[in-house]
């Protein structure tokens, strides 16, 4: 894959995710955040059968959901059990 095609992919997702995705940090719970890391996923899993590798945006992307997600779960955590 040259560095065109490897644009032309990445510039295609973040247009996807734009349209699709909430930003993490606008998530309210962790269903939401959930079903977004699931979609996610999927996609990353399309690209990968495609053309072999997946845009580096989709990484970070889904690392900001794991991070939102890891802080929603802890804030829950400690306002039960504290």
């Amino acid at each position: 894959m040259n560095s065109f095609e490897q644009k032309k992919m990445e510039l295609e997702f973040r247009t996807f995710a734009n349209r699709h995705f909430e930003r993490p940090s606008d998530c309210r719970n962790a269903d939401q955040i959930r079903f977004y890391v699931q979609e996610l996923c999927q996609k990353i899993s399309d690209y990968e059968n495609r053309f072999s590798q997946a845009p580096a945006y989709a990484y970070v992307l889904l690392a900001q959901y794991n991070l939102a997600h890891n802080q929603l779960v802890h804030k829950e955590f400690v306002s039960s059990y504290c």
